[in-house]
């Protein structure tokens, strides 16, 4: 390889990774993926772009929110909604996202359609 092409190569995986990095969540085989690998989920109930998730208290204990950071801000598809207890949460096209508890490891969907109201987070 040349070392132009190294150089190409080397800014390619970098930028890559840069957007990688910036996301709070990745695409993965059809469904969005927390940082951790693990499936992520919406709840029916929450208002579409309603900026609020009313998964709370022991719904919130089975179905723990994807957690952004205090400085998070919203961009393109991302926005974050602030939840009852001030703590903030990621959304993904308005809809907040959740992991399940159940779920063991990367790649369990177990928590798809949980009584009709809990569905895989799609890209």
């Amino acid at each position: 390889m040349s070392t132009l092409s190294a150089l190409a190569a080397a800014a390619l995986l970098a930028a890559c990774a840069t957007v990688a990095a910036d996301t709070p969540a990745q695409a993965r085989e059809g469904v969005l993926v927390g940082p951790n690998g693990m499936t992520l989920y919406t709840f029916d109930r929450d208002p579409a772009n309603g900026g609020k998730s009313v998964c709370n208290g022991p719904c919130a204990t089975n179905w723990p929110p994807l957690m952004a950071p205090a400085g998070a801000a919203a961009r393109g598809d991302w926005s974050v909604v602030t939840r009852d207890d001030g703590s903030r949460q990621w959304a993904y096209k308005g809809k907040p996202l959740y992991f399940w508890v159940k779920d063991a490891k990367p790649g369990d969907r177990s928590g798809d359609g949980v009584n009709k109201v809990w569905q895989l987070a799609r890209p």
